[in-house]
């Protein structure tokens, strides 16, 4: 192929192709942009001819061709399809021209039949471009396709792709928004206290044990806020200087202090302990000196302390706490459950470090204490502590006696004092010389009772008709039963005594010869009818409830020994309370301690009623007290009553003696039980008090009926009872003509 010329083609009459200069006449519609285009890219010409095909224009894959849109423009704004034109319709339009009239063909323009290729075409599936040596092939031979280009890969649907990720947008939003709910209602406490106990402070809110208060109201017993001083033995720097700085406050030897704050560990483990008690109930003013001191370890807290005014008074009754509040003993142990209050709490959040203070708006809860109730007694104080002394002087000219004294109201059955001797400090308990001195011995101390259980024969053989107060009948100095031989310590050398008789000299013979009347069975009877052999249940605990033979055991003996009071063991409040059924008309009364219960809002709850129960007529328990107005009134020629000196100057006594012996543990103790159990006035009784004085020496007896008068005399006095009519006392005949 011979080389392409530089020069511009030219045509036949010489001028170049494409001028804009020419001789021949232009058609309407022609010139202009046509003149200035009639080059190719390439300096080429569009092929000149009615009806011949366009040259294929060496570079026309090029993209980026600068003329291609004005040759569209040229062709009326359409490329023609591939090989094929479209027929002018126009001037404007066609793609040829006419020949002019000299035989001279016009130049035809027209815009190449190829596709435009658009960017993302692949310049691989297109031929390359190359010039044609040979002419051109005539308009008749058909032209080769040219290649449909491909269709653009499908892109995605952008509006499903946004669907999509709304949903699982929508989706994820939910899940977390459905655990969130989940979390604020499900396990909202969980989560909620989960981080709690490191950031609580709990503050006991204690409940005072309520008081332990007289008939009147007064207080017998009662709490006082106190402090408690405890110490960290991990902290005290120098236990020796520091238990010498304390001894003196809380009156605790150095040498106990110094080992309480001793470092050490918790049994069992390898803990140090941090909390040991170094005094329980010490009082405020002393606790602020303790803080004063300003000792490391050292520490003061809230704490109860049980106050008893009276020290002694009714210690033996009332007994005493722990530390802790809880009741050991008397009825502070029997009513433990109504005396103690339950302790409240308050838990709330605190700060950290220094701001140790509660949060507002922080967790807390607080748990009301509730204070114990108080207890009514049906003691008063007064005659109490009167009692006591009276005891304690009488007792005190015997040694090492054991004293018990009881006073009961009629016909109430209240026990207005009842008394122990000896006795102890209830605030200081464990100052005593033998725990049995902390015993109620109105309740626990067992005896014999002797010749005051004659009332009893008496009393039931009247009910049972065996005899009246007119009887009387020959009685010998001694009798024998059982092989034993009983005898009078007044022997009367068989004669004839009346009952009244009998009673001021205490005769055995006599009273047993009554009881073998009266039978076993009923003698039995009527000392269970009496009160004997079971508790009276007055209120405090550990009484005793004493023995009776039952008539299947008694052997020979018995007969002679029961009817006096031997072979039967009772309590003094059990002899007591059989009295009071005397004296209350021969209706027995349950003596009881408790008055009534009082709650923490006021309310008041009356005990539970007493046992009552009939065991003599009035008549007969009236003919009774008249019989036994004797043992304190027969002074004469033929003797002189056992009980004179328990009789109450200005007031009819009615009342017995008696001579018995005492067991502890079931064993009989040496010595003897001296006692004296009496009503007065004996014409309307008011009041039994019954006192009985144990020594192993003896010379109970010689104390008993003293106490007694000056016990019945001030309780006489102390409830201002008027005195009775002394020329009404009836006249005994001893020994009847």
């Amino acid at each position: 192929m011979p080389p392409r010329s530089d020069d511009p083609r030219r045509d036949a009459t010489g001028s170049r192709r494409g001028s804009s200069r020419g001789s021949e006449p232009r058609e309407a519609g022609l010139g202009g942009i046509s003149d200035a285009r009639a080059y190719t890219p390439r300096g080429r010409t569009v092929r000149e001819g009615g009806g011949a095909e366009q040259r294929p224009t060496p570079r026309s894959n090029r993209s980026g061709d600068p003329f291609r849109p004005a040759l569209q423009v040229l062709d009326g704004g359409r490329a023609g399809r591939a090989g094929t034109r479209e027929p002018a319709t126009d001037g404007a339009r066609s793609g040829r021209r006419s020949t002019a009239a000299g035989g001279r063909a016009g130049v035809v323009r027209t815009v190449s039949s190829r596709p435009v290729r658009e960017p993302f075409d692949d310049d691989e599936d297109a031929p390359s471009p190359r010039r044609r040596s040979q002419p051109r092939r005539p308009a008749a031979q058909p032209r080769r396709p040219v290649r449909k280009p491909r269709r653009p890969p499908r892109l995605g649907d952008p509006r499903r792709r946004l669907r999509l990720g709304t949903v699982l947008a929508l989706a994820l939003f939910a899940s977390i928004g459905v655990r969130l709910v989940y979390l604020q209602t499900v396990d909202t406490p969980a989560y909620a206290d989960g981080g709690l106990p490191n950031r609580l402070a709990v503050v006991e809110l204690p409940a005072p044990r309520g008081a332990i208060l007289d008939r009147s109201g007064e207080p017998l017993a009662h709490s006082v806020e106190a402090r408690y001083v405890f110490a960290d033995p991990t902290r005290v720097k120098d236990r020796f200087a520091t238990a010498r700085l304390l001894s003196p406050l809380l009156g605790v030897p150095v040498s106990d202090l110094a080992e309480k704050m001793r470092k050490r560990t918790l049994p069992g483990t390898d803990t140090p302990l941090q909390f040991v008690y170094l005094a329980r109930g010490v009082e405020i003013a002393t606790a602020k000196q303790i803080m004063e001191l300003d000792l490391a370890g050292i520490n003061v807290h809230r704490d109860e302390r049980r106050e008893v005014p009276g020290g002694d008074l009714a210690a033996n009754l009332i007994g005493f706490v722990s530390q802790d509040m809880n009741g050991l003993e008397g009825l502070e142990a029997k009513y433990d459950d109504v005396l103690r209050g339950q302790a409240g709490k308050r838990t709330y959040e605190v700060g950290l470090g220094d701001l140790a203070a509660p949060i507002p708006g922080g967790y807390s809860r607080t748990t009301q204490p509730q204070p114990g109730s108080s207890l009514k007694l049906t003691v008063d104080r007064d005659l109490q502590f009167m009692t006591q002394r009276i005891l304690a002087k009488q007792t005190a000219k015997v040694k090492g006696s054991v004293g018990a004294a009881v006073i009961i109201e009629i016909p109430s059955g209240e026990v207005l004092a009842q008394a122990s001797q000896p006795t102890y400090d209830a605030a200081n308990p464990t100052k005593v010389t033998s725990p049995s001195d902390r015993d109620d011995a109105a309740t626990t101390f067992v005896v014999d009772p002797g010749s005051i259980h004659k009332a009893i024969t008496f009393g039931a053989a009247l009910q049972e008709g065996v005899i009246t107060p007119d009887t009387a009948f020959p009685v010998p100095n001694t009798i024998d039963r059982g092989g034993v031989t009983f005898r009078d310590t007044h022997p009367v050398d068989g004669r004839t005594m009346s009952i009244p008789g009998m009673l001021a000299f205490s005769s055995n013979v006599g009273t047993i010869e009554i009881g073998e009347k009266l039978g076993k069975e009923r003698l039995f009877d009527y000392q269970k009818r009496f009160g004997l052999g079971q508790v009276t249940g007055e209120g405090m605990p550990g009484e005793a409830a004493g023995r009776l033979l039952p008539p299947d055991q008694w052997s020979g003996s018995a007969y002679g020994s029961v009817p006096i009071g031997h072979s039967v063991d009772a309590t003094p409040l059990q002899m007591a309370a059989a009295y009071a059924t005397i004296a209350n008309n021969g209706t027995y009364v349950q003596p009881h301690l408790v008055k009534e219960t009082i709650g923490v809002d006021g309310e008041r709850s009356p005990a539970a009623a007493p046992t009552t129960r009939s065991v003599l007529s009035p008549a007969n328990a009236a003919a009774l007290r008249q019989m036994m107005e004797a043992v304190t009134t027969v002074d004469g020629p033929d003797g002189r009553a056992t009980g004179l000196a328990a009789a109450v100057p200005g007031y009819r006594v009615a009342g017995k003696t008696g001579t018995g012996l005492r067991y502890d543990g079931g064993k009989q103790q040496p010595g003897e039980v001296g006692s004296f159990i009496g009503m007065a006035p004996a014409e309307n009784p008011r009041y039994v008090v019954a006192v009985f004085v144990w020594s192993p020496g003896g010379g109970g007896g010689a104390v008993a009926a003293p106490a007694f008068r000056e016990m019945m005399g001030f309780t006489l006095r102390h409830y201002r009872v008027p005195p009775s009519l002394t020329n009404k006392s009836p006249k005994f005949e001893v020994f009847p003509r």
